[in-house]
């Protein structure tokens, strides 16, 4: 056999070994599965014996002994492992999954050990095992305390606080730790006198109480176990300062998973106030419960914190415990009133009916109000989207200044959201930033931008600290999409009034101008001249009548002043419309000025596309005036070898496109500036509800393209965007 083979086989050897069964399920069963899996199923055994051996003790029997029964002890220890097989499934490492496993297994065989020590003190003598069962559950069974102190401090990230509060964790959980251990060597006599429980049952007494214990003073025991007890409680206090610095503190989906914590503790408050009001045998009942909501919140903050609205739950939650509570206390008034003033003209039911009809009527009344208010105080407006847009828009009808509808969109926002600070930022023509706050600013923000119609016109700031700590549902999104929409369109409208402002003023100014204009060139430059032409025909008649050789030399001057004025008339005529447009059209207009403007080395083509007779007017000079500037530019910066200046009209979009394209430089995109040039394009191209961008045209160049419409302004709607090569064009 060859080498080869010889190296293959081992290779073949652990191919097949990794496809064997056993291979296969020691992968699949992994420690971390494996241990809290075992765990699990003996929790769920010793929920099973327990619950067999509650159903055969008597009740009489159970009321002599004080206990109840050891089977719900064991379901809460079934819950803990089971969480703790969820955490670890999907954490392999986490502290807080193997601690409820453990804790799991620990509180399943304590119910056990309750159930068997209920069920072998039943006989006479009592059953073997009784004993190890009364120490087990009265002396070990003391360290399930320590659970509620480690969840608390090692939730969510599993880890103990840092600095300082690790070290006060430190002594609260051995503070918690003192009763446990004192009660493992403390004799039982001694441990529950001082427990105030009372001496022990006859039943009890029967059993070897202890087995192990330190032969110290009663004195010394009783001071040990009073201070013990009295520690437990206080030893409480840092870890329920530490979750309350941890919920402050925390961002993002750890604040969502402290709102997990928060609601198993509103749910553990109204369960036990619940089950208190009911008889004490149901206390047992009540401890489970919260056990078992309580590790099924911790399970699910850890592993799935997004798995409902843990705030819409909160709500929910506060608001039927309150209807729950005044249920009870409008069931209790009714019921004594009823008994008082009527007496025995109604008997139990008709005062239960009585009562139940009470109730109903209030129930229906305050519940939705309720609900409403504890939504609206958890999570501001935004849980009745309804009531959020259509309050913004009878806000926003009711307000006409521009500045004062941002105010109102910015207060709708904050408190639909329940946010300290909104900001709504908006772009101005002019370049300028518009900014309209609601509250006081902090040091950090995040900004969503506001568009409209694909064009950005603004921000809507937010808090950024806020924004990480409060995650927003589908629902919330969904709004603040809504409402970013309605602060498009209240920022678009205050950049339209602003515009039609600006051209109003624009207008009356540019008329005001050119009047003045006029005004000037003609008292100063026609009129004298025309004065002085005057005075030299009525000189030269007078000098007529003596010498008409004379008077010749006068009226040829009278003619060169006339032929001066003439082109001054020129050049005032040129100045209101370029007499090229009506002497040989667009086109010729632009090809003259181009050949004035041409530059060595530089060729202009000027093409026309489509038929571009019976132009308006004003689209004409706009055209001629934006292809002007855009060659100009092109000679003065773009170091172009050609440059071509296309006219097309569009008959189905009924606009005129101008599009000037060189082949010179160009420019970088992180060379954005708003030059003079480019404001001017814009703004001619505008004034007739037109657009105008300034791009890359490619490896090199630029592209200059602007769109009239031929229409009134009113019919055509085009925004004005800029590529992501627009350049700064002072040109």
């Amino acid at each position: 056999m060859s080498q080869d083979k010889w190296d293959a086989r081992p290779r073949d050897i652990a191919h097949l070994m990794r496809h064997t069964f056993l291979v296969q399920f020691v992968a699949v069963c992994r420690p971390s599965r494996l241990v809290p899996g075992l765990v699990l199923l003996a929790s769920a055994a010793a929920v099973l014996s327990a619950a067999l051996l509650d159903l055969r003790v008597p009740q009489a029997h159970r009321a002599v002994l004080e206990l109840q029964p050891g089977g719900l002890d064991a379901l809460a220890g079934l819950a803990l492992a089971t969480a703790g097989l969820v955490v670890l499934a999907r954490y392999p490492r986490h502290p807080l999954g193997w601690l409820m496993s453990a804790f799991g297994g620990w509180w399943g065989f304590d119910g056990l050990a309750s159930s068997w020590l209920v069920y072998a003190t039943l006989h006479n003598p009592p059953l073997p095992g009784a004993s190890a069962a009364f120490y087990i559950y009265h002396r070990p069974g003391a360290g399930l305390a320590l659970l509620l102190p480690l969840v608390l401090l090692l939730f969510p990230a599993g880890k103990l606080p840092s600095g300082g509060w690790r070290v006060v964790s430190l002594i609260s959980l051995a503070l918690t730790s003192l009763l446990p251990l004192a009660l493992l060597a403390a004799p039982s006599d001694i441990a529950q006198v001082t427990s105030g429980a009372g001496a022990f049952p006859a039943p009890v007494r029967a059993l070897d109480l202890d087995p192990l214990y330190l032969p110290l003073p009663d004195a010394v025991w009783t001071g040990v176990l009073l201070v013990a007890q009295i520690c437990l409680p206080l030893s409480l206090l840092a870890p329920f300062v530490v979750v309350v610095l941890r919920y402050r503190t925390a961002t993002g989906i750890d604040r969502t998973r402290m709102r997990w914590l928060l609601w198993a503790a509103v749910v553990d408050l109204l369960v036990m106030l619940a089950f208190r009001l009911l008889p004490s045998w149901f206390g047992s009942v009540g401890l489970t419960v919260a056990v078992i909501l309580t590790v099924g919140s911790v399970a699910i903050g850890i592993v799935r914190p997004d798995l409902v609205d843990v705030d819409r739950l909160i709500g929910g939650t506060v608001v039927y415990g309150a209807l729950l509570t005044l249920t009870f206390v409008l069931d209790l008034l009714v019921l004594g009133s009823a008994g008082r003033l009527l007496g025995a003209r109604l008997n139990e039911g008709e005062r239960l009916v009585l009562a139940v009809f009470a109730v109903a009527i209030v129930y229906a009344q305050l519940r939705h109000r309720l609900w409403r208010l504890v939504r609206r105080r958890v999570m501001g407006d935004r849980d009745d989207p309804y009531q959020v847009m259509s309050g913004l828009a009878e806000r926003l009808e009711r307000t006409d200044d521009s500045e004062a509808q941002l105010l109102t969109l910015a207060r709708t926002v904050a408190r639909a959201f329940r946010t300290r600070y909104v900001g709504v930022e908006i772009t101005q023509v002019n370049g300028e930033r518009l900014l309209v706050e609601d509250g006081e600013r902090p040091t950090e923000t995040r900004a969503l931008p506001i568009t409209y119609r694909g064009e950005r016109i603004g921000r809507l700031l937010l808090p950024r600290q806020a924004a990480r700590r409060n995650r927003l549902s589908d629902g919330d999104k969904r709004l603040l999409a809504d409402l970013i929409r309605q602060a498009a369109a209240a920022a678009r409208a205050v950049r339209l009034a602003e515009e039609l402002q600006r051209s109003r003023e624009r207008i009356v100014s540019a008329v005001e101008d050119e009047r003045r204009r006029l005004r000037r060139e003609l008292h100063d430059g026609l009129g004298p001249t025309l004065a002085a032409v005057a005075s030299r025909i009525d000189t030269a008649r007078i000098t007529a009548r003596r010498s008409a050789e004379k008077a010749d030399p006068i009226l040829g001057l009278a003619r060169q002043e006339l032929t001066g004025m003439l082109a001054e008339v020129r050049r005032l005529v040129h100045g209101l419309r370029p007499p090229a447009l009506d002497d040989v059209g667009l086109v010729g207009a632009i090809r003259q000025q181009a050949e004035r403007l041409r530059a060595p080395g530089l060729t202009v083509r000027v093409e026309e596309r489509g038929d571009l007779t019976g132009l308006p007017a004003a689209v004409e000079v706009a055209a001629y005036r934006i292809a002007s500037e855009a060659v100009t530019n092109v000679v003065r910066h773009a170091s172009a070898a050609e440059c071509v200046v296309s006219l097309t009209r569009d008959t189905e979009a009924e606009c005129l496109d101008v599009v000037v394209v060189d082949d010179g430089v160009g420019f970088a995109a992180e060379a954005v500036v708003a030059g003079v040039g480019l404001v001017s394009l814009r703004e001619r191209a505008a004034e007739l509800g037109g657009s105008c961008t300034v791009g890359s045209a490619g490896p090199s160049g630029t592209r200059v393209w602007a769109r009239l419409p031929l229409a009134p302004s009113g019919q055509v709607a085009v925004l004005a965007t800029v590529s992501s090569g627009e350049v700064g064009y002072d040109r």
